[in-house]
């Protein structure tokens, strides 16, 4: 595996860091990519790209916008893993998939970050295939950013649907990797972690979630962040917490539920303010608020998942994202690329594992001794 190639331009000149899309996946397809792409080799000019797909199809939009083609290596792929695709089915068949190859140049050390509108338990699959879990992880985790009260606008949730089951010492990894994320991704240190729950009172909740209400506030020190304890869904946007804890089933429902709240808000307002001749003169005087308002609460400019506990970073784009959300993406790919974040995640886990280790060992050398 080499270090160099993910910082070289793909056409070998300067020094960028090199994102890896998979350019096939998604409802748009490849022309709301490349579109996204284009937005951020505009804004960011320290970023190359490595686009698998359709050669044919992607060297044609590429070639549209001016000074695209410099910062993109296009990797021919034959197939497209879809929507509706089984994630057993492409791991067994999809080596020709544009996804695949996009993982594949992360593995190789070509690329830092991979992008991915496509299939998510696919993408989740091939990942844990392809770059395998780090040691010490038994499950790992997507985590998503939520509009919140926080200084720096977001909150951040995990597990969001990588899976629906977590035990007391899979929200315990959570925790540190949501720490671990939110100390590299988003600059706060020390980062607070809450356990999301039916009630903030220690005895409510199932048993794993006590016990992992043990666990995480033993963990907090030696890790380095605050536990605020348990959280309710309305801290999800609060400023009480910075990184939310939950299993994936609960994470997916709420999140799902919140953008779907987030596009009632914004149906309601354009229906309001253009309900008569007198609501559509106020909502030009409320202009500016509005579209301050439309922008927090944008779905497409918090886009992108991160896949937690691999051995390399994937990020997984909406399936609907348009190419305001793939550059959003992108950004936060290029971000979490430039802090070392699958290194400090690494070291993170592994640190831990051994503290587990360690205490494990100690309490069997108590029991020997009695």
């Amino acid at each position: 595996m080499t270090t160099d190639s993910s910082t070289q331009t793909a056409s070998g000149a300067g020094k960028r860091t090199i994102i890896s899309i998979d350019a096939m996946g998604g409802d748009r397809g490849p022309a709301a990519v490349v579109a996204g792409l284009a937005l951020s080799a505009g804004i960011n000019s320290d970023i190359g790209f490595i686009v698998h797909g359709d050669a044919a199809k992607l060297n044609a939009l590429i070639a549209k916008r001016r000074g695209l083609a410099d910062v993109c290596e296009v990797r021919h792929a034959d197939d497209v893993v879809t929507m509706d695709a089984k994630p057993s089915n492409v791991v067994r068949s999809g080596k020709g998939t544009s996804m695949w190859s996009a993982i594949e140049a992360v593995r190789n050390g070509e690329a830092t970050v991979a992008v991915s509108c496509g299939n998510t338990g696919a993408l989740m699959a091939l990942s844990m295939i392809r770059l395998r879990k780090l040691p010490g992880v038994n499950r790992p985790a997507i985590a998503c950013l939520w509009p919140s009260r926080n200084a720096g606008g977001f909150n951040v949730m995990l597990d969001v649907g990588a899976d629906i089951k977590a035990d007391e010492q899979d929200l315990l990894q959570y925790a540190l990797m949501g720490a671990s994320y939110a100390r590299n991704g988003m600059g706060i240190d020390p980062p607070r972690i809450g356990l999301l729950n039916v009630g903030t009172e220690e005895h409510k909740g199932r048993a794993e979630l006590k016990l992992a209400h043990d666990l995480i506030e033993e963990a907090s020190g030696p890790a380095n962040f605050e536990f605020v304890g348990f959280v309710e869904g309305g801290d999800i946007p609060s400023s009480r917490v910075d990184v939310i804890v939950t299993d994936g089933f609960t994470g997916n429902v709420a999140l799902k539920t919140g953008e779907g709240t987030a596009t009632l808000i914004r149906e309601l307002l354009r229906k309001a303010f253009g309900y008569s001749p007198l609501s559509r003169l106020g909502a030009l005087f409320a202009v500016t608020s509005l579209r301050r308002l439309t922008k927090r609460i944008d779905p497409r400019r918090q886009n992108g998942g991160v896949f937690l506990g691999l051995n390399g970073t994937v990020v997984k784009s909406h399936g609907s994202a348009d190419a305001t959300g793939i550059s959003a993406a992108i950004k936060l790919a290029f971000t979490l690329a430039q802090s070392g974040f699958s290194e400090r995640l690494a070291a993170r886990v592994a640190s831990a594992a051994a503290a587990s280790q360690d205490a494990g060992n100690s309490e069997e050398s108590d029991r020997l001794d009695e």
